[in-house]
């Protein structure tokens, strides 16, 4: 009996100690300084932990498909590239101004991670329901799941591509501009045609 009340005596001193520390204001929680070495393993553990188990019933489609990983391009590049970058960019503002700092996906090693079934339902994850406290938004409550596949898509083929590929992969083809484009082209076949009756 008296381990017990030693027990709950001491979990009673810790929260209390716990809560007068946070209720202080001398826990700094500016981005531009590192946590401890042992309160950055714990809080990576914790979401690494919460995000494997969280995502490991998730059904991953086949993300090899050439127009998954086109199609997933131009989001990656309005969406994701100011923290995880591109191929002809080492920094921004943003993935300099983060901590923790953002996985660089261009990078082989990275994205190795990605490469398998866990991976892939982890990064789906992620990019579906955000990372608290740490600037990753929950990008699924403004997208379907097949425009976040094709994200981990392009994830996943990103370290590959150079920057030419990358551009060529990421342009977002506004149906405006392939519309005028279009009328464009008929435009001038119709002066071809009439220049050749002349």
């Amino acid at each position: 009996m008296k381990f017990l009340l030693g027990a709950l005596f001491a979990v009673f001193v810790a929260v209390v100690g716990i809560f007068a520390v946070v209720s202080s204001g001398v826990v700094n929680v500016g981005a531009d300084q590192a946590h401890s070495p042992l309160v950055y393993n714990f809080l990576e553990t914790a979401r690494n932990r919460s995000i494997a188990n969280a995502s490991q019933d998730i059904v991953v489609p086949d993300l090899t498909q050439v127009d998954m990983i086109s199609s997933g391009g131009a989001d990656y590049k309005d969406m994701c590239a100011g923290c995880h970058l591109a191929p002809d960019a080492a920094k921004s503002d943003l993935s300099e101004g983060l901590y923790p700092k953002p996985p660089n996906f261009t990078k082989a090693e990275v994205v190795a991670r990605y490469d398998t079934k866990a991976g892939a339902q982890q990064n789906f994850w992620a990019i579906k329901h955000g990372i608290m406290a740490s600037g990753m938004p929950a990008w699924g409550a403004t997208h379907d799941d097949d425009r976040m596949w094709a994200m981990v898509a392009f994830i996943r083929s990103l370290p590959d591509l150079s920057a030419d590929q990358y551009t060529m992969l990421t342009t977002r083809f506004d149906s405006d501009i392939m519309d005028m484009d279009m009328q464009m082209m008929d435009m001038d076949m119709d002066m071809m045609d009439e220049d050749m009756q002349h």
